[in-house]
């Protein structure tokens, strides 16, 4: 399974495990919000001021490793 950053917070969510643990640790505390799960990962770390290419190659680093 491969992230990219056009893909939804929900369908991220749903995933794998430790993927909200990932993005909690980024800074995405709003996981459960009804808004945040039809935003896009490139959306929540613009606004959450997250450089989203990081995030998304840490959490598909850990992905590959499992």
């Amino acid at each position: 399974m491969q992230i990219s950053k056009d893909m939804l917070i929900g369908e991220l969510v749903r995933m794998d495990d430790l993927i909200p643990q990932m993005l909690m640790g980024a800074g995405m505390h709003c996981l459960g919000c009804p808004s945040a799960q039809a935003e896009s990962l490139e959306e929540a770390c613009m606004v959450h001021g997250i450089d989203c290419d990081d995030l998304v190659s840490k959490m598909n680093e850990v992905l590959a490793s499992r």
